[in-house]
């Protein structure tokens, strides 16, 4: 089977490769951007039909936390809207039979009620720190899901994985999420000898994050059990925990003993994001890192890599 990645060297992408290379019996192309222009429609098309892909996995775009949402949402929208018409509708045309889209969490309502079924996008006002990157995912979804309904030959399935950390996460936090940021903060506070790290807000809004290597994981497991899966699935871990639980077992990881203060004018986001886990159960997959278990690993990567 010869799969396509978009984004392959991104942090989910990477770890799909790796998954996809210890499972065998594929041949992954997962080409650079100056080897394919996402922007580039005639681009994207051409290498569809060059290549002839059994299988393609969306996982390119431009992501960030939300101190990069909120400074650049005309990039969040346009960059990921466009780069997601061209890889699906080049799929489409070139006719690639089956497409996995991977969405965000960040399409569902900013008030919806955890846990968060597939039902609820669309269903209210989304968040407004990151609504941008939230309504490109959902077109692109939407998309899939109609191209579905009339071309039912070719399968085009949405998994919207909750929020995600890792090897290969991006640990400036400027750009990078909860997780990987607080593992960066921590650490040079350890480093430094600083008595205290920050947490924006009171701490309290509670958070779903699942290891990358789990999502990883579930797309290999599409890979035999594609037919069977839902048109749109979330995945998750089916429990979350408060954004100053994050930052407790982080100290506890890396070993730093010092004192957490709270910025009470910064953004928090969502007061809660969990997702509904019912669809991914039923298909039959779980994660397997526990918090602890991802943390040391995407510590243990931050060293080897950032830090060395």
């Amino acid at each position: 089977m010869k799969i396509l990645i978009t984004g392959g060297h991104g942090m989910v992408g990477r770890n799909i490769q790796e998954a996809l290379a210890a499972h065998g019996g594929v041949q992954v192309l997962a080409p650079k951007r100056a080897e394919l222009d996402l922007f580039n429609f005639g681009s994207v098309l051409a290498y569809m039909h060059q290549h002839q892909p059994d299988w393609v996995v969306h996982a390119a775009g431009r992501v960030g936390g939300i101190q990069a949402n909120m400074a650049n949402p005309v990039e969040f929208l346009v960059e990921n809207l466009d780069i997601g018409r061209n890889v699906i509708m080049a799929a489409k045309q070139a006719g690639v039979r089956r497409l996995l889209n991977m969405a965000s969490s960040c399409m569902y309502p900013a008030q919806a009620e955890s846990p968060l079924s597939e039902q609820l996008v669309l269903a209210g006002a989304l968040e407004p720190t990151n609504e941008g990157y939230a309504l490109a995912k959902i077109v692109s979804t939407r998309l899939c899901e109609y191209i579905t309904r009339t071309q039912p030959e070719l399968q085009y399935k949405t998994m919207v994985p909750c929020n995600l950390y890792g090897r290969h996460d991006k640990f400036d936090p400027k750009h990078s999420h909860l997780i990987p940021a607080i593992i960066h903060k921590v650490h040079a506070a350890k480093m430094q000898g600083l008595p205290n790290v920050e947490i924006w807000g009171d701490g309290t809004a509670r958070r779903e994050f699942m290891y990358a290597g789990d999502v990883a994981d579930a797309v290999v497991y599409a890979l035999e059990h594609f037919d069977t899966m839902p048109a749109v699935m979330n995945l998750g871990l089916g429990q979350d925990h408060t954004v100053n639980e994050y930052y407790q077992v982080t100290a506890q990881v890396l070993g730093w003993r010092g004192e957490f203060v709270h910025d009470l004018s910064k953004p928090v986001g969502m007061k809660r994001k969990m997702v509904d886990v019912t669809r991914q159960t039923a298909w039959g997959w779980k994660p397997r890192h526990t918090l602890l278990d991802g943390l040391r690993k995407t510590y243990n990567f931050y060293l080897e890599t950032v830090q060395a």
